[in-house]
């Protein structure tokens, strides 16, 4: 897996956290929602580049 792409699946975690957190806090379900979409964005995007290195692994 690239380096490059764990940050950003990380970034985009972080970034659906803090939006979800701030939804509780206001009452807003879409940007409680739209935070919750944006991590589970991120949990797959994980899983696909574990898929990868597994594979890379699998071949070396």
């Amino acid at each position: 897996m690239s380096i490059e792409e764990r940050a950003e699946a990380t970034a985009k975690n972080i970034e659906g956290k803090t939006q979800e957190m701030i939804g509780e806090v206001t009452g807003d379900p879409k940007d409680k929602a739209e935070g919750r979409s944006k991590q589970v964005e991120a949990e797959t995007q994980h899983a696909k580049e574990d898929v990868k290195d597994n594979i890379k692994n699998k071949l070396d």
